[in-house]
């Protein structure tokens, strides 16, 4: 399995400021993560001026905003993608961003990012789809609010246009996500209906899920995180601070390094084990040399350095070669 790599979601968490933008990069880095992700859009370009806001924004920003305002308020221009790309290769984490339209898309292009990832909303925008898969670069798609249909219906425009590297991720596009609609599985179905690296894209509170993931086999996974959750804006509430970020980086981690080959054998920490937790079998009591044995004469306890339970019906009259003490540990050496 390749080692799973993990976004750190600062979307749109920085407010629209650069300087909280260039500190989210810092915070991402000192996570643990691979990357950290932003979101490139004009709002001219994203909405219509009466465009109503997901309920929500509308529990998390102001009731007077609109949606095409505040995402007026949330736009990062070409000068601070520069300056969020170059802090990011300073501080030697990948920068990814999420293009909402054909402008960003051409823009993160000029500016050479490694990847595109594609939010969940763009997933039946199948003119973008292609438009990005012609960019030549390898392409994340979050597949929420979709159904296999749609989904395949992406995968197709993107792939005949030229998407050579494609991976999906499961989405609940709610922010917080319920844990009872998560549905983790549909994953592995993504994985089982496309034959394409697969991943997760996670907006449920806590770091649970995007572990569970990690377990099931995303390759990717994406979580949103925040400086503070306290901070005004329509995501904040539903990320991650940076010690927890943290944490879902390590626990990752550590379920990664878990899964392991698959090939059942010892362990190498188990092998001194074995003598110790295992059993033998062993004089029931005291014999003399040219005592055959019989049912009653062998014992099966610790420790496991002698011959295995398994062998016991096999021994039932054989001949001692010499006297053997209770609980003594017999071995071949001890049978004529």
């Amino acid at each position: 399995m390749p080692r799973i790599f993990i976004i750190a979601e600062a979307g749109v968490n920085h407010n629209g400021s650069l300087d909280l933008a260039l500190r989210l990069i810092d915070a991402a880095k000192a996570s643990g993560a691979d990357a950290v992700k932003f979101q490139t859009f004009r709002a001219e370009s994203l909405a219509v001026r009466t465009a109503h806001k997901a309920p929500y924004q509308e529990r998390t920003t102001a009731a007077a905003e609109s949606q095409f305002e505040m995402l007026q308020r949330l736009e990062l221009d070409a000068m601070a993608h520069r300056r969020l790309i170059d802090h990011c290769r300073q501080a030697g984490i990948q920068f990814l961003s999420s293009p909402f339209d054909a402008e960003s898309a051409d823009l993160l292009a000029s500016l050479d990012v490694p990847a595109f990832k594609v939010p969940s909303g763009e997933i039946t925008n199948l003119p973008l789809l292609r438009q990005l898969a012609r960019k030549g670069r390898p392409l994340i798609l979050s597949t929420g609010m979709a159904t296999l249909d749609e989904v395949a219906e992406a995968v197709e425009a993107l792939q005949s246009a030229g998407a050579a590297q494609l991976t999906l991720l499961h989405c609940v596009t709610e922010y917080p996500a319920p844990y009872a609609e998560v549905n983790l599985r549909a994953m592995q179905t993504l994985q089982s209906a496309f034959g394409l690296p697969v991943g997760y894209s996670d907006h449920t509170p806590g770091i649970e899920i995007a572990v569970a993931a990690a377990a099931l086999g995303a390759e990717v996974i994406e979580k949103h995180f925040t400086l503070d959750r306290s901070l005004p804006g329509p995501d904040h509430a539903a990320s991650l601070e940076p010690d927890e970020l943290r944490q879902m980086v390590s626990a990752i981690r550590h379920v990664e390094a878990a899964l392991g080959t698959g090939i059942k054998v010892p362990a190498p920490c188990e092998l001194p084990n074995m003598a110790v937790a295992r059993k033998s079998i062993v004089a029931a009591r005291s014999m003399p040399a040219g005592h055959t044995l019989s049912d009653g004469d062998l014992d099966i306890k610790r420790p496991g350095s002698g011959l295995a339970p398994k062998l016991l019906p096999s021994l039932i009259g054989r001949t001692l070669r010499g006297d053997v003490v209770k609980d003594e540990v017999i071995d071949w050496k001890h049978l004529a």
